[in-house]
């Protein structure tokens, strides 16, 4: 399936029930608090995503494009929100996504996004848009499994969706990976060029004389979050570790590794999902 249909495809992103449910809690309140609802939003891509399609929408004429969660939510109502929340699809199983772990989706998005956020603030990137972008920047991975399950199968018996070689295995095999799908989905939400260049570039930011500096913040962000995922230990993570893409920055594993804010150590439970 060309791009262009894959992202014409009807799906529907599903959202963490947990959070979906604290949030209609927060919502019932008289008047729900800004923070919780920030950090409830920034704890799922799929609400996000959602939450800033409505901010960039032609409904609210703002004069520039909201490229963060603190942002929509201050030019949304509350009955706005509570309306996208109460229509969010529910991820009610671990196998909503055929050949996706929801689980271990949502976990490694969050933990990307903490990540872009830190190392963002070392290259002094935008955090607030780092961390939006590092919290969307695998949802590409849901579409592909959605509209076109068969060959999304096709390259999980290859490699895992959260293996560090997907997107260059996707790219061989469709002709784009997630990551431009995910900059598909932002373009038609009407998201700030500079998130969707992010996304866009994040396989390769410094190729074919592009230089994307927060797509080489996701891109490393990504590297660190999918090395947790496979548990990788020192060895691997010096011999996997994007060097290409660390020194543009200014960076090398040592500076990445240190500006880890996750405690890797800590079981994690349904609430740390919630930022």
């Amino acid at each position: 399936m060309e791009l262009n249909a894959l992202l014409a495809e009807p799906v529907a992103l599903p959202s963490l029930p947990r959070a979906v449910a604290l949030l209609m809690s927060e919502l019932a309140h008289e008047e729900p608090s800004l923070r919780r609802l920030n950090k409830l939003f920034g704890s799922d891509p799929a609400l996000a995503g959602r939450l800033l399609e409505l901010a960039n929408s032609h409904t609210f004429q703002v004069p520039r494009q909201i490229a963060n969660i603190p942002e929509a939510l201050a030019l949304l109502g509350t009955a706005q929100v509570r309306s996208l929340v109460t229509t969010a699809p529910l991820g009610t199983t671990s196998r909503s996504v055929p050949g996706v772990n929801m689980q271990q989706f949502w976990r490694y998005s969050l933990n990307t996004a903490k990540l872009a956020r830190s190392l963002a603030g070392l290259t002094l990137q935008n955090q607030t848009t780092a961390y939006t972008a590092g919290l969307l920047h695998a949802l590409g991975e849901l579409v592909i499994h959605l509209a076109d399950p068969e060959k999304a199968q096709s390259v999980n018996t290859l490699v895992a969706p959260f293996d560090m070689r997907r997107g260059k295995i996707e790219q061989r095999i469709f002709g784009y990976s997630f990551g431009h799908v995910t900059a598909g989905l932002a373009r038609r939400w009407r998201l700030p060029e500079v998130l969707v260049d992010a996304l866009q570039h994040q396989g390769a930011p410094f190729d074919n004389n592009a230089y994307e500096p927060l797509a080489g913040v996701i891109h490393l962000a990504a590297w660190r979050a999918r090395a947790r995922e496979a548990e990788l230990g020192e060895k691997e993570l010096a011999v996997t570790f994007p060097a290409e893409v660390g020194l543009p920055l200014g960076l090398d594993i040592d500076m990445v590794l240190q500006q880890d804010p996750i405690d890797w150590t800590a079981k994690p439970e349904v609430a740390d999902y919630v930022v």
